[in-house]
């Protein structure tokens, strides 16, 4: 045999193996991405919310299947997902792609796509003022930047965050979870409506005071105006006490209206925003 033409030829047939070789490696499937606690992101790292604190999240927001859950910077899912398995329908939003479709992955072996969808977005950039629940877990400093565009958000709506508040925008509620020995505490706000200004009541003029959902001020003039205590909005419900006289309603726009107590008798009052 020619022995030059016989090394060429073996020559040829290890060349193309380690082409096919290459081929079919390019061709397998990459290994599924896992996510590692501790891995940075664009505004925050990620660190994974245990699963009894989502669980506390959600019981503190009540969400009910009648919700929009929105999840800010939504990781893997989780809690998109404890919420659509609650009946809700859940958003999340993440800005790590690998993230989202391991969240999609997630919500499908679960079984519930249909409720719980992610999308790749910015949450600075992106509109969520069709929740009404926010769940949360971001940086103080996020949460400050944050917060002006929560407060414009429709009174009533939700927001939830794991373990970092808001400053001076007092939660109203706070829970933690037993045995627990790291991300423990949630915070609970409502987005309460804007009442501060000047509203006209039989009673008088009704003067407010507004620090987020705490309320003071007075009720009616000169000499005869008595101090507004106790004042305190839940969302769009109002209350506070003008001298032995309780007052209970609820905000719409430019108008109140409830009930007050005093002597033991009740009746109802209107009030309208004069400036």
């Amino acid at each position: 045999m020619n022995l030059s033409h016989a090394y060429r030829r073996s020559l040829l047939t290890l060349v193309l193996t380690v082409v096919a070789v290459g081929a079919s490696a390019q061709t397998q499937t990459a290994p599924p991405f896992v996510p590692q606690s501790g891995q940075p992101g664009k505004d925050v790292i990620w660190v994974p919310t245990p699963q009894p604190l989502v669980d506390k999240m959600l019981d503190l927001a009540n969400v009910t299947p009648q919700d929009y859950v929105i999840d800010l910077a939504s990781g893997d899912g989780r809690t998109v997902i404890t919420a659509a398995k609650r009946g809700a329908t859940a958003l999340g939003i993440e800005f790590n792609p690998d993230m989202v479709a391991l969240s999609q992955r997630n919500a499908a072996e679960q079984g519930v796509s249909n409720k719980a969808t992610f999308a790749k977005a910015d949450l600075f950039e992106t509109d969520f003022s069709k929740a009404t629940v926010i769940t949360m877990f971001l940086l103080p400093s996020i949460n400050m930047q944050l917060r002006p565009k929560i407060l414009a958000m429709k009174p009533g709506t939700r927001v939830v965050s794991n373990a970092f508040d808001m400053e001076d925008w007092h939660p109203d509620e706070t829970a933690e979870i037993p045995d627990c020995q790291q991300w423990c505490k949630t915070l609970f706000w409502v987005v309460p409506a804007k009442v501060e200004g000047t509203w006209r009541l039989p009673q008088g003029v009704l003067t407010l005071t507004q620090s987020f959902q705490m309320l003071s001020g007075t009720l009616g003039s000169g000499n005869s105006a008595v101090q507004i205590v106790n004042g305190r909005l839940l969302g769009d419900q109002i209350t506070f006490d003008a001298g032995n006289t309780r007052y209970t309603g609820r905000v719409n726009g430019d108008t109140m209206q409830g009930t007050f107590t005093s002597g033991g008798s009740k009746s109802e009052w209107r009030a309208s925003r004069t400036r």
